[in-house]
């Protein structure tokens, strides 16, 4: 079954971290939480939610962005790099569980055994 997936950050972490070349990089995000969610072709939602720290400390000065510069998609750049590499499958293997106990507990209902025909 064909599974679409949506990503979303939903909260960031951040403060002034010092990096290898002993600049403070104000506001460097050093924790991601997110979500993916995925849906199935019966329209049932899974999700996962995860935690991704990062640190500023190899981010020479010159490239590194400021928290109010930020979009999602460069966090969910960031985020996305480390979960693809490292443990996508098992992110996509606990949604799928989700949406197979949706699929086994479909609940049935008809009209009352006791309502006119």
């Amino acid at each position: 079954m064909i599974v679409e997936y949506t990503w979303k950050v939903t909260s960031v972490k951040y403060r002034d971290e010092t990096n290898s070349e002993g600049v403070v990089l104000p506001n460097a995000v050093v924790q991601t939480n997110w979500i993916l969610t995925g849906v199935d072709e019966d329209g049932c939602e899974g999700h996962f939610a995860g935690a991704t720290p990062f640190t500023a400390a190899n981010v020479p000065a010159d490239s590194f962005v400021p928290l109010n510069e930020l979009t999602e998609e460069t966090v969910l750049g960031w985020i996305q790099a480390v979960v693809v590499n490292e443990y996508l499958e098992h992110v996509k293997e606990q949604i799928q569980k989700e949406l197979d106990d949706q699929h086994e507990n479909v609940l049935e209902e008809n009209s009352l055994p006791w309502a006119t025909k």
